[in-house]
């Protein structure tokens, strides 16, 4: 599965808009930072049929951000009332900025579903493949195309 690994190397030439979310992990380290874990779905290919209907080839993956500090993150399920589901991103910015002591990588995971924003300062991240992608007609899998049971 080692074809299915991105560094913050490759961000330039990534895309994750339309991916789910399916769940999300802090995980404490040294010094204040953390690990910042998402399960997705990673659209690896928008598929274009004969009849104009898109099929998409999706990858289960972790998107890990290392060094993760001063985290926020915001989420409204409420104002649509809408039902607990994994959320969709619309988008991942970057943006380099000068510190006293040192560049500061600064985050922003924009949130198009429901609406919503995780911000965050991190040294970079890791993308890995966890399954063999599948076509799905959505732009998501389920649990149980996820090899996660019901």
């Amino acid at each position: 599965m080692s074809e299915y690994l991105w560094t913050e190397e490759e961000f330039d030439e990534m895309s994750w808009h339309d991916n789910h979310v399916h769940g999300l992990q802090i995980i404490e380290g040294d010094y204040g930072a953390g690990k910042l874990i998402l399960d997705i779905d990673y659209i690896l290919e928008w598929i274009n049929s004969a009849e104009g209907k898109f099929q998409f080839r999706i990858l289960p993956a972790f998107l890990e951000f290392k060094g993760v500090t001063n985290l926020r993150i915001a989420l409204d399920y409420a104002t649509p009332t809408a039902g607990l589901a994994p959320f969709s991103i619309h988008a991942i910015e970057r943006k380099i900025e000068a510190r006293e002591r040192y560049e500061a990588q600064l985050w922003k995971i924009i949130i198009n579903w429901p609406v919503g924003e995780i911000t965050f300062e991190a040294e970079g991240f890791e993308q890995r493949g966890i399954h063999e992608p599948q076509v799905a007609e959505e732009q998501w899998l389920s649990s149980q195309e996820r090899g996660l049971g019901a």
